[in-house]
């Protein structure tokens, strides 16, 4: 198409000019000195555009000629780029496929080109990207003094904050792999509010966090991040249900362990899981009336736990019936009528009717309780021998003996 064109248009040409040019009845006259020059007037205007052209041709020549050394200057520059941009990918794919010794030799090549190539001011970018491949590389070669050099120089050449805050981060992970929380905290503290907040720093700092053993600040972190969906489905509560426990074992007394519940979120304060350790723990502490107060709303909402929950429920409840008030008789016999066939319900109920002396009702679960398979070998052998308890109380020597047998075949 663009030969169609071309064609049409020196079609075209050639009428115009032989439409103009075709009579040549005109005459120039140039008169220098005592000498006259007659030419036709076709003539004449064939040498002005030759001349025309000749000129600029000239022109351009020497403009080029005088532009030489500038673009031999910018094809050197070029060329160096070229070379840097492909030594920095040969050290990427050495980095990334595990050859680390050839990965630094690739960046040291690319050091001494930009050292070689004094008429321009090096890429400080590409020289930062290239201390820091650098130090990753001694990093993974276990060489911490060559990484540190590495990483003060990718400092040094950083242009802006972004790079800067991504040499910051690996120097996290680094320092996290080092089992060095400390430092890891402490180059966290360097970086702004705006790079903090990014799921990868605070993945970074709910490492640190755990590591240097400041669970609440591990709890903190893995908060936001389950708030920001970090996490697949279910890991987050996990994670940040795993912490609270963690949290919450740290206490050494009963007013630590209230101050640690009240630090805790309601979401967290919530579940079951929780409310069970807390409740555990009291009762270690001496606190049974606290850990009872704890699980009520757990038994209040019984009909919305599942099984698992209401079995981690329950046997903190067990953990704390010393004690029990006849309140709690109600709400027991609430669950034992929703869930009639929960084993671990049943066998609170049974306890707490022993615990309350109300014998008749209690020997009949209990008796139920430790003939249910479902339940641990060790719960119902805590059965039969709080069955023989109330014999004992009772006075009945056969019956007692009978219990303490069958809690000796429990295995």
């Amino acid at each position: 198409m663009r030969g169609v064109v071309w064609l049409t248009l020196l079609f075209s040409v050639a009428v115009v000019a032989a439409l103009t040019l075709g009579r040549n009845d005109g005459l120039v006259s140039l008169f220098w000195g005592g000498w006259r020059i007659d030419l036709s007037l076709n003539l004449f205007l064939v040498v002005v555009v030759a001349g025309c052209m000749l000129m600029f041709l000239a022109l351009h020549a020497m403009r080029s000629l005088l532009t030489l050394p500038t673009k031999a200057k910018a094809w050197r520059q070029a060329q160096r780029e070229r070379g840097a941009q492909s030594l920095l990918r040969e050290a990427l794919v050495h980095l990334w496929g595990g050859r680390y010794a050839r990965a630094q030799r690739s960046v040291h090549r690319l050091l001494s080109l930009q050292e070689s190539t004094g008429e321009a001011s090096p890429d400080r970018g590409a020289l930062a990207l290239a201390h820091l491949l650098a130090a990753e590389a001694a990093h993974r070669l276990q060489d911490r003094v060559q990484r540190q050099h590495q990483w003060d120089a990718a400092l040094r050449e950083a242009l802006d904050g972004e790079q800067r805050d991504a040499a910051r981060l690996q120097a996290v992970g680094w320092a996290l792999e080092d089992r060095d929380a400390n430092r890891a905290l402490g180059l966290l503290g360097e970086l702004p509010p705006g790079t903090a907040r990014r799921s990868h720093a605070m993945r970074l700092r709910l490492q640190a966090a755990r590591l240097s053993g400041q669970t609440l600040d591990a709890l903190r972190s893995a908060r936001l991040l389950t708030k920001h969906q970090a996490f697949a489905p279910g890991i987050g509560q996990s994670l940040v249900r795993s912490l609270a426990l963690e949290w919450l074992d740290a206490a050494r007394d009963a007013d630590q362990l209230r101050q640690a519940w009240v630090q805790l979120e309601h979401a967290e304060r919530r579940d079951p899981y929780v409310v069970a350790r807390v409740a555990l723990r009291s009762v270690v502490h001496g606190a049974i009336a606290d850990a009872r107060l704890y699980l009520r709303p757990c038994w209040d909402e019984m009909r919305q736990l599942s099984d698992e929950e209401r079995a981690a429920v329950a046997l903190a409840t067990l953990a704390s019936l010393e004690g029990l008030g006849v309140d709690w008789l109600a709400r027991l016999e609430s669950a034992c009528q929703a869930f009639p066939r929960d084993p671990h319900v049943g066998l609170v109920m049974a306890h707490a009717l022993a615990e309350l002396q109300l014998w008749g009702k209690a020997k009949q679960h209990l008796t139920t309780a430790a003939a249910d398979l479902r339940l641990s070998a060790d719960l119902r052998r805590r059965t039969w021998l709080r069955l023989a308890d109330m014999a004992e109380h009772a006075g009945s020597v056969d019956e007692r003996l009978a219990a303490i047998e069958q809690a000796a075949r429990v295995n």
